[in-house]
């Protein structure tokens, strides 16, 4: 009797720990499945170390655009000067980190509510590096055209068919082909060298450098898998920094004149200046980032969630685009729009829940209260930053011409495409072209061939059968 009681005990306790493991096991695979879920609830070190992978997947290409617009522009006809350009950096990684959570959780219409990632857009290149232009005229054209492109976001289902794929397509190959002289400018010494008497521009030290980064972006993309391969630019830029050292191209030497702790500055290169020229340059561009931003959101929706992107959801995102770029433009950034890498890593991996994403952009809002870490990426030297921008500008074009060819190589769409892309490259080559042409005109398209390629696309594809 007494034995069959103890038997029954043991029973019982073997079938509590059973329930119990059953139990924790099915917890333990509720909280696995839930990064597949967009709302689901993850444990914070999980959500943590998600989100700086997404993080460091777009780092780089955040504070590039920055980087190469400060040292080719101007303020009221002097150099940016470098403690400027520290600070636009650490505004950079706020900016992205705050419009990133506007994306993701929303203010009012403002926002898809979608785990995306936004920061510094590397398509405004083409409008914003240019050599002598005063920063700040930059930043008033950021802030009417990103606040029209938010007005429109809101509008989005009256106006979503008037720029076609065709169209869109064409203007990133535009849009990547001019910026590939700036990437080359780079690798080859930089843009404050050129036209300088006595430089260096050229030498073979800047080859060698901005060769081996290169050469790391290259070497890192094909050997890691997965997640990794989001990862190879920056790799690249590692890489590249501890060959540049042999060159004594890094002097830290003002480090200790660096604070630890300081906040993000309003307008840190002064007043913003309005100049329609430039306004209407930079709206061109707004038109294309706005198809791109559609693009990503569109691309999560299908690749993650296995369903079409809502009116609401586009709706949002390109809001959000166009008014976290003017609130961009107030911190001294240019355009923010979403990053497709981001949206890429979230495609491949399917983790979509976007707490874990908002996290890594937590972490950018974090590391932008710390000057040192804008210090460091601001001393990375020019031929490095182009041996990782050649890969990034390249990717652009080629990006362009995959979209090109998914919209179908029809007769006409060849027409438009090759016409207007070989006017735009042919007419924005020397000024002299545009003598005949009014002040205003030839702000907006001398060396602008973006601006050329997105008003004749505008016209080919109105007017082509």
């Amino acid at each position: 009797m007494i034995e069959a009681e103890k038997t029954n005990d043991t029973t019982n306790v073997e079938k509590l720990e059973n329930s119990k493991c059953a139990e924790i096991k099915l917890k333990n695979d509720s909280l696995s499945e839930n990064i597949y879920k967009l709302d689901g609830k993850v444990p914070f070190l999980t959500a943590l170390t998600i989100g700086l992978q997404h993080v460091l997947a777009m780092f780089l290409s955040n504070v590039v655009p920055i980087i190469i617009i400060a040292s080719l522009a101007t303020i009221n006809g002097a150099s940016v000067p470098d403690s400027i350009k520290t600070q636009l950096i650490q505004n950079a990684m706020f900016v992205a980190g705050v419009s990133s959570l506007i994306q993701i959780f929303g203010i009012w219409k403002i926002g898809s509510r979608l785990p995306i990632i936004m920061g510094i857009s590397f398509t405004f290149l083409s409008v914003a590096a240019r050599k002598g232009l005063d920063y700040n005229i930059i930043m008033g054209s950021v802030i009417v055209g990103g606040f029209i492109e938010g007005v429109l976001g809101l509008t989005y289902k009256y106006w979503k068919r008037l720029i076609s794929p065709v169209v869109a397509s064409c203007v990133v190959i535009g849009i990547g082909i001019s910026l590939l002289p700036v990437g080359a400018i780079s690798f080859c010494g930089g843009s404050e060298l050129l036209n300088t008497p006595g430089s260096d521009f050229g030498s073979l030290k800047y080859w060698i450098v901005g060769g081996i980064t290169l050469i790391s972006c290259l070497a890192s993309f094909n050997m890691f898998k997965s997640t990794l391969k989001a990862l190879s630019p920056l790799i690249g830029l590692i890489i590249g920094c501890l060959v540049s050292l042999f060159f004594d191209m890094i002097d830290c030497s003002d480090f200790a004149n660096i604070g630890i702790f300081s906040f993000p500055t309003l307008f840190p290169t002064g007043k913003p200046i309005f100049d329609l020229g430039n306004i209407i340059s930079f709206l061109f561009i707004f038109f294309v980032s706005a198809t791109e931003t559609i693009g990503d959101t569109s691309a999560i929706c299908y690749g993650a969630l296995n369903r079409e992107m809502t009116a609401e959801e586009g709706s949002g995102s390109l809001a959000c685009d166009g008014f976290s770029s003017t609130l961009a433009a107030i911190f001294g950034c240019s355009s923010t729009t979403s990053f497709s890498q981001n949206v890429g890593l979230i495609n491949l991996t399917k983790v979509v829940n976007r707490y874990v994403v908002a996290v890594g952009a937590l972490i950018l809002v974090i590391a932008s209260f710390f000057p040192p870490l804008a210090y460091i990426l601001k001393k990375v030297p020019e031929s490095v930053l182009g041996g990782c921008t050649i890969l990034m500008f390249g990717q652009i074009f080629i990006s362009g011409i995959r979209m090109l060819y998914k919209n179908g190589l029809s007769e006409r769409n060849m027409i438009i495409a090759s016409v207007s892309i070989c006017l735009s490259v042919g007419l924005s080559s020397q000024e002299k072209m545009f003598q005949f042409a009014p002040e205003l005109i030839k702000k907006v398209f001398v060396n602008n061939p973006v601006s050329i390629i997105f008003f004749l696309l505008l016209l080919l594809d109105s007017f082509l059968l």
